[in-house]
């Protein structure tokens, strides 16, 4: 008892090779996964075949009709030898191979493999690529199930199996996660028969071809300019090699400290001013610097930047058990509340532990404050309502009137500063934020009052307050 599986190649039988022909015109009966293949209208008359076509008309999912053909082609296997043909070659994207092989293991039942020519050979030439030159190679029906695919847009990618508009629409808007809309691809049909047409188009307009069909596959080269993590890590251990920059080669991790703070800066100025493009430099600035970080530890052995990123996504599936896992949240703050849990069982900490400890001291003081307050509210140390937070900051202001040295002064004002940030968090504004955005207006503001000076010939500094205050008034009325 055995199971021979055949490739039957990308086209027409020509593309057989002589191993497959001759297993094929020696099987007592053949079994196809489909029909629908240049090759099955070459085979002789007298090769008997049937086909598993109607299990894809009947199924409802593509699991269920790989486990039909599974479960009858071993039921033949137990009576006897069987032969069974798959498009191409057996072991690219066939998933009826793949289970096939695995289930006839578990049941003693030998698998003999023919190959044959895959879609990929005659793929790659009529794209004219080398694939030793870089290629990434997936099958379209499962690269749909992805939000962000796991693809990198510095190396050429095939995809074969695009087999309807439908699933080319799908595909579409999983490739624009990677790349622009406007970005040239090729779909190729019918690769290496006499019918192959090679259609260039936008990947835009992936799903508006009137040829795509089960022969269809897609091409996607690299974009123009270098944009995965990869080539970024490359340029960065460039910069740090023995031919790279002095200014990099000379850089520690502390030495770092100050650039990435400051850049972390300009982030959250490009959020406050809604500039999608300042926002989009700003990221690849504090990009740069995490992985200037990860490469200097690399090289004294301390982590690499694939252990960064296998460590967050890690965590970040970890927290989140109701989205991969089998926990049920009834709203965010429940998630929330699981996410500490979780943490706290993650760093298996003593019960006697601070709440508030990791909460990192660099923290700017605001948000240090708020998040202060956030961790102590999640145990019920806050407010049954927001007026107790108006009643504690009038008596905190009353308090800093009445300090009379300036160390009460500075205490007296701490706290009217902390009672601010319980306030802004339960009006659910960030006071980091909030503050920036307040310096913000007062900057746009003053720099007009100084250019209506410079416009009517004033000296800011001969003028009076009712004078500055009619500036600035009118400031607000233009700017606001």
């Amino acid at each position: 008892m055995g199971v021979t599986i055949v490739g039957l190649g990308p086209g027409n039988g020509r593309l057989l090779t002589r191993d497959a022909w001759d297993t094929l015109l020696a099987a007592p009966h053949l079994f196809l996964r489909t029909s629908r293949h240049p090759a099955v209208a070459d085979l002789p008359a007298s090769v008997q075949w049937t086909s598993f076509d109607d299990v894809y008309d009947t199924a409802e999912t593509f699991d269920a009709v790989y486990d039909t053909i599974v479960a009858e082609l071993l039921r033949h296997a137990a009576a006897g030898d069987v032969v069974y043909a798959v498009p191409g070659h057996p072991h690219v994207g066939e998933s009826t191979v793949t289970r096939l092989t695995a289930a006839a293991t578990e049941t003693g039942v030998s698998v003999h493999i023919v190959p044959g020519l895959s879609f990929i050979e005659p793929m790659l030439t009529a794209v004219h690529l080398d694939a030793l030159d870089g290629c990434q190679l997936f099958d379209a029906i499962e690269l749909t199930a992805y939000q962000y695919p796991p693809i990198n847009p510095d190396v050429p990618l095939l995809l074969g199996q695009v087999y309807s508009q439908m699933l080319a629409s799908e595909l579409k808007m999983v490739l624009t996660a990677v790349y622009p809309s406007t970005h040239p691809v090729q779909l190729v049909h019918a690769a290496g028969t006499d019918a192959q047409r090679v259609e260039p188009l936008a990947l835009a307009d992936l799903d508006r071809s009137p040829w795509i069909d089960h022969l269809t596959s897609l091409y996607v080269p690299p974009l123009p300019q270098p944009a995965s993590l990869a080539t970024l890590a490359e340029t960065v251990a460039v910069l740090r090699s023995p031919e790279g920059c002095p200014w990099d080669q000379e850089q520690t991790p502390q030495s770092m400290r100050e650039g990435f703070l400051e850049e972390t800066a300009e982030v959250l100025a490009a959020l406050d001013e809604d500039s999608p493009d300042a926002l989009a430099e700003e990221l690849g600035d504090v990009l740069y610097h995490l992985v200037m970080q990860a490469q200097m530890a690399s090289e004294v052995e301390e982590f690499r930047l694939t252990d960064v990123i296998a460590g967050i996504d890690s965590k970040l599936k970890r927290r989140h058990p109701h989205v991969w896992g089998d926990w049920e949240v009834q709203d965010s703050a429940e998630v929330v509340r699981n996410w500490e849990a979780l943490k706290q069982t993650e760093k298996a900490r003593p019960a006697a532990a601070s709440l508030l400890d990791n909460i990192p001291l660099a923290l700017p003081a605001l948000a240090r404050s708020q998040k202060i307050q956030g961790r102590v509210a999640r145990v019920g140390f806050d407010w049954p309502a927001v007026e107790g937070v108006y009643e504690k900051l009038a008596e905190e202001l009353a308090e800093l009137r009445q300090a009379e040295t300036n160390e009460a002064r500075q205490a007296e004002l701490g706290d009217v500063l902390f009672v601010l940030v319980n306030l802004a968090r339960w009006l659910h504004v960030d006071a980091e934020s909030s503050l920036r955005e307040a310096n913000g207006r007062f900057t746009r503001r003053f720099q007009f009052v100084e250019s209506l000076a410079v416009e009517r010939q004033l000296d800011l500094a001969e003028l009076d307050f009712a004078a500055l205050d009619g500036l600035w008034q009118e400031a607000k009325r233009v700017l606001d």
